[in-house]
Protein backbone atom coordinates (compact mmCIF):
# COMPACT_ATOMS: atom_id res chain seq x y z
CA UNK A 1 0.00 0.00 0.00
CA UNK A 2 2.59 2.58 0.74
CA UNK A 3 5.74 3.37 -1.28
CA UNK A 4 7.86 5.84 0.14
CA UNK A 5 7.87 8.96 2.55
CA UNK A 6 7.09 12.19 0.52
CA UNK A 7 7.68 14.73 3.07
CA UNK A 8 7.89 15.08 7.12
CA UNK A 9 7.29 18.20 9.40
CA UNK A 10 9.39 19.37 11.75
CA UNK A 11 8.06 22.15 13.80
CA UNK A 12 11.19 24.58 15.50
CA UNK A 13 11.96 27.18 18.02
CA UNK A 14 14.10 29.23 15.87
CA UNK A 15 13.28 29.24 12.05
CA UNK A 16 16.75 30.90 11.71
CA UNK A 17 19.05 28.73 13.36
CA UNK A 18 16.86 26.00 11.78
CA UNK A 19 17.62 27.14 8.36
CA UNK A 20 21.21 27.64 9.03
CA UNK A 21 21.59 24.17 9.96
CA UNK A 22 20.03 22.29 7.35
CA UNK A 23 21.24 24.08 4.24
CA UNK A 24 23.93 25.57 5.35
CA UNK A 25 25.17 22.68 7.83
CA UNK A 26 23.55 20.08 5.56
CA UNK A 27 23.29 21.42 2.36
CA UNK A 28 19.83 21.24 1.26
CA UNK A 29 17.95 23.69 -0.33
CA UNK A 30 15.57 26.23 0.83
CA UNK A 31 12.31 26.40 -1.07
CA UNK A 32 9.16 28.32 0.09
CA UNK A 33 6.09 27.25 -1.98
CA UNK A 34 2.28 27.80 -1.21
CA UNK A 35 1.65 31.00 1.36
CA UNK A 36 5.37 31.69 2.48
CA UNK A 37 5.83 28.04 3.92
CA UNK A 38 9.58 26.72 3.69
CA UNK A 39 10.88 23.42 3.30
CA UNK A 40 14.24 21.66 2.96
CA UNK A 41 14.93 19.88 -0.22
CA UNK A 42 17.14 17.32 -0.64
CA UNK A 43 16.76 14.33 -3.40
CA UNK A 44 13.30 13.59 -3.87
CA UNK A 45 12.20 14.25 -0.24
CA UNK A 46 11.30 17.89 1.76
CA UNK A 47 11.05 18.40 5.01
CA UNK A 48 8.56 21.26 5.60
CA UNK A 49 8.89 23.45 8.36
CA UNK A 50 6.42 25.04 10.79
CA UNK A 51 7.69 27.34 13.64
CA UNK A 52 6.15 26.44 17.12
CA UNK A 53 3.04 28.31 17.67
CA UNK A 54 2.59 29.37 13.99
CA UNK A 55 2.08 25.49 12.72
CA UNK A 56 -0.15 25.31 9.62
CA UNK A 57 -3.21 22.63 9.66
CA UNK A 58 -3.32 20.19 9.94
CA UNK A 59 -0.88 19.44 12.30
CA UNK A 60 0.53 16.57 14.41
CA UNK A 61 -1.71 16.41 17.79
CA UNK A 62 1.43 18.23 19.88
CA UNK A 63 4.01 19.61 17.29
CA UNK A 64 7.16 19.92 19.51
CA UNK A 65 11.00 21.15 18.63
CA UNK A 66 13.32 18.66 19.66
CA UNK A 67 10.55 15.38 19.05
CA UNK A 68 12.52 13.98 15.73
CA UNK A 69 14.92 11.58 15.64
CA UNK A 70 16.01 11.45 11.62
CA UNK A 71 18.47 9.31 9.80
CA UNK A 72 19.87 10.61 6.19
CA UNK A 73 21.87 8.74 3.95
CA UNK A 74 24.79 10.59 2.32
CA UNK A 75 25.78 11.55 -1.01
CA UNK A 76 29.13 10.89 -0.44
CA UNK A 77 31.39 9.01 1.49
CA UNK A 78 30.58 9.37 5.36
CA UNK A 79 34.20 10.28 6.02
CA UNK A 80 34.21 13.27 3.71
CA UNK A 81 30.81 13.88 5.48
CA UNK A 82 32.20 13.74 9.21
CA UNK A 83 35.13 16.20 7.55
CA UNK A 84 33.01 18.70 5.99
CA UNK A 85 30.68 19.10 9.15
CA UNK A 86 33.89 19.44 11.27
CA UNK A 87 35.22 22.31 8.89
CA UNK A 88 31.59 23.76 9.27
CA UNK A 89 31.88 23.33 13.22
CA UNK A 90 29.29 21.00 13.66
CA UNK A 91 29.82 18.91 16.65
CA UNK A 92 29.25 15.14 15.87
CA UNK A 93 28.18 13.37 19.40
CA UNK A 94 28.48 9.78 18.76
CA UNK A 95 29.91 7.61 15.76
CA UNK A 96 30.67 6.31 13.39
CA UNK A 97 29.00 3.40 14.65
CA UNK A 98 27.68 0.54 12.74
CA UNK A 99 23.84 0.36 13.08
CA UNK A 100 20.85 -1.30 10.92
CA UNK A 101 19.51 0.85 8.26
CA UNK A 102 16.03 -0.12 6.24
CA UNK A 103 17.54 -2.07 3.66
CA UNK A 104 20.80 -3.10 4.54
CA UNK A 105 23.53 -2.46 7.03
CA UNK A 106 24.75 1.18 7.77
CA UNK A 107 27.78 3.33 9.05
CA UNK A 108 26.52 6.48 10.99
CA UNK A 109 26.98 9.42 12.52
CA UNK A 110 24.68 11.01 15.15
CA UNK A 111 24.50 14.83 15.63
CA UNK A 112 21.83 17.65 16.54
CA UNK A 113 19.75 20.21 15.38
CA UNK A 114 19.47 23.43 16.71
CA UNK A 115 16.24 22.05 18.21
CA UNK A 116 17.97 19.10 19.71
CA UNK A 117 16.75 16.70 17.28
CA UNK A 118 18.88 13.98 17.00
CA UNK A 119 20.26 13.59 13.38
CA UNK A 120 21.76 10.75 11.71
CA UNK A 121 24.08 10.78 8.72
CA UNK A 122 24.71 7.42 7.26
CA UNK A 123 26.55 5.11 4.39
CA UNK A 124 25.64 1.80 3.20
CA UNK A 125 27.77 -0.50 4.49
CA UNK A 126 29.94 -2.58 2.43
Amino acid sequence: MIDHLDHLVLTTADEAACVSFYVDGLGMTLETFGAARKAFRFGNQKINLHVKGNEFEPKAHTPVPGALDLCFIASKPLDAVISELQKKGLQIVEGPVMRTGAVSPIRSIYLRDPDLNLIEISEIAK
